[in-house]
């Protein structure tokens, strides 16, 4: 780098075409922002003070639906609609990325005033959940504001998630200002969006369980005064198909939360979804053993039998109703999904043994058959219609990661499941152990995915034959050599030309092939692809670390002084760090401190964001009625 001087703040003032929102459209997003904080805290004290009384009326008609206190109905009411617009809004935003290439900041793409909306109302329900409570303490776990004030736990964790999320929005455009547009779903910023909304269902869980465990309290207290032996009601029929009905919605609605939980953690899947993965396909099942391992053995634990199964369905319906939408209806690139029904199987069948009543040795047992039957049943899903099928050469690897992976997630989601139990919690120690554990699990074998070797000296020697033409744009079908021959095994992740960014009435903006092997280190399309207009159309190879690019065409780009790689009839290149072909708009011109510095904030906020969630849950479950830290003795709330 010769720009070791360069400041961040003249970084961040550079702002070319390629590199972040117009400052108008940042001011503006933060003029709203402050718009909004202020409402809440009008709205705040005018129902504290009792000025209105609608707010109370409309949150008493949800509770009276949901036989949840108000404080926990309303804001779950308004949660779902919000995070479901948000997941539109974030589904949408990627494929129009895909399709079309970058946008001019925050307020010039549809799709991020769905997202916008979707997490400024995320942070407004976990505020709800806080300035409802008024005459009453929500929950023993209540958390004290003021003299008269308490807040439920989860509705302050709620709350926490969406301003996390709230807060990547600003640093997004702050960061492609100083690194250039990282167009990939984990840039760091990203991360914090997606994972600020989909961890927020934790929250939403914890809140919802501290509302019936009010409503519990309540009805004890209810019976006591009514001289009912043990909170116990007289045997009225009507009262029996009235607590069935009660407990089939809860049934329900437990099992939705669980199934929005598997959607808010399957998000960091998305690039796969789409078929333009951006790192080694190996994460691909680490990540659905992660998330289905935590979600579906915590749904299992904490709400009974069926519940894995409803919670898949439950998420397969939005997913396909969500890429409905995005691809035939708004003309977009189609994603499929992971369906994780072979988990959620396992998962029931585990739920049959005596093992599910030790909550922990459950969660570590099932973690791990997740990630191996699990995982392998899910590969069938994955052969049948993602793009790129998993490969033989890639199981060991896969489940060098995956069981670790499974076995400490699936003892976190025991962990939590017996959180919520009235069982209590083990050990401060040994809580703690076990999210320690997962946090370094899992980032160990993030870091492994990370590893890739780009070969040097390697090259593709390309021979291009026109074919119709398609949307108006030039297309070819290609033979290519390797160079080396033996460069790529005869079973490897992928060897493919990717196009993307074009648009087109039926291409869409994203065309994939994967060529076939016609010899050593020869392969030839299966498909003719676009090399012209505003495509970027390249050569990927991925077998095992080696991870390469090689550009076939890449359109002329002024914004960020870019010029064309054209698309000759016969050619040679070179392979290449594939990052620079995926990312072209991102600046490699910085202080490499300063980006190391930038990942290691929003990391650190992150485990932030878990300790929360971690803290949350202990709170919530040592302030429960009847539950102690140990069988013994009481411990302090913390892990």
């Amino acid at each position: 780098m010769n720009n070791v001087g360069v400041t961040s703040s003249n970084l961040i003032a550079q702002a070319p075409a390629g590199g972040g929102a117009a400052l108008d459209q940042v001011f503006g997003m933060t003029a709203a922002a402050g718009v909004i904080s202020l409402f809440l805290l009008y709205l705040a004290v005018m129902h504290r003070t009792r000025r209105i009384t609608w707010l109370q009326r409309l949150a008493d008609y949800a509770g009276e639906k949901l036989h949840r206190p108000g404080w926990v109905a309303l804001p779950l009411v308004m949660f779902i609609s919000t995070i479901l617009t948000a997941f539109f809004g974030f589904i949408w935003d990627v494929s129009l990325h895909i399709g079309r290439g970058r946008d001019e900041g925050p307020l010039a793409n549809p799709a991020h005033y769905f997202i916008l909306v979707g997490l400024f109302f995320l942070f407004i329900a976990g505020a709800l959940a806080i300035i409802l409570p008024r005459d009453e303490k929500p929950g023993p776990a209540a958390i004290k504001i003021t003299r008269t004030w308490y807040a439920p736990t989860g509705g302050l964790l709620i709350a926490g998630s969406g301003l996390y999320a709230l807060i990547g929005f600003p640093l997004d455009d702050i960061w492609h200002r100083m690194f250039g547009q990282d167009v990939t779903l984990w840039g760091p910023t990203h991360l914090m969006l997606i994972g600020g909304a989909g961890l927020s269902l934790v929250g939403v869980l914890l809140l919802e369980h501290e509302g019936r465990v009010a409503m519990a309290s309540t009805a004890v207290t209810t019976a006591a005064t009514a001289g009912e032996p043990d909170g116990e009601t007289t045997a009225d029929p009507a009262q029996a198909v009235d607590s069935r009905k009660r407990s089939i919605i809860t049934w329900f609605m437990r099992s939705s939360a669980f199934g929005g939980l598997v959607i808010g953690l399957s998000v960091f899947q998305i690039e796969y979804d789409f078929g333009v993965e951006q790192f080694r396909l190996v994460f691909q099942p680490l990540l659905m053993t992660a998330a289905g391992a935590f979600a579906l053995i915590a749904a299992r634990l904490m709400v009974g039998r069926g519940s894995a199964l409803f919670a898949v369905a439950f998420a397969a319906v939005i997913r396909e109703i969500t890429a409905l939408i995005v691809g035939p209806v708004l003309g977009e690139p189609h994603s499929v999904f992971t369906l994780y029904l072979g988990m959620a199987v396992v998962v029931e069948i585990m739920g049959l043994t005596t093992l599910v009543h030790r909550r922990l040795l459950f969660g570590a047992v099932t973690g791990v058959a997740v990630g191996t039957v699990g995982l392998y049943l899910e590969s069938m899903w994955v052969d049948a219609v993602f793009l790129y099928p998993w490969p033989n050469s890639m199981w060991v690897e896969a489940l060098a990661t995956c069981i670790p992976a499974g076995l400490v997630v699936g003892l976190t989601a025991g962990l939590f499941a017996q959180a919520l139990s009235g069982d209590g919690l083990p050990r401060p120690a040994v809580r703690r152990s076990i999210v320690v554990a997962m946090v370094l699990v899992l980032g160990g074998s993030v870091a492994n995915g990370l590893m890739i070797d780009v070969p040097q000296g390697a090259s593709a020697t390309v021979s291009l034959t026109d074919a119709p033409r398609e949307d108006g744009f030039r297309m070819v079908t290609a033979t290519v050599s390797i160079d080396p021959s033996d460069l790529v095994s005869d079973d490897p992740e992928w060897v493919s030309i990717l196009a993307w960014q074009g648009a087109g009435d039926s291409l869409h903006g994203l065309v994939v092939d994967n060529l076939e092997r016609t010899g050593p280190g020869e392969y030839r399309s299966t498909r003719a692809m676009p090399v012209d207009g505003t495509w970027k159309t390249f050569l990927r190879i991925q077998d095992g670390r080696t991870m390469a690019g090689a550009p076939i065409f890449m359109a002329a780009d002024e914004g960020i002084g870019a010029e064309e790689v054209p698309a000759t009839t016969e050619f040679t290149r070179e392979f290449q760090y594939e990052t620079k072909l995926l990312q072209r708009e991102r600046s490699f011109d910085h202080p490499a401190w300063l980006f190391t510095a930038a990942c290691l904030v929003v990391l650190a906020c992150s485990l932030a964001l878990i300790w929360s969630l971690s803290w949350g849950a202990a709170r919530i479950s040592l302030a429960t009625p009847g539950n102690t830290a140990t069988k013994g003795s009481k411990e302090r709330s913390r892990v």
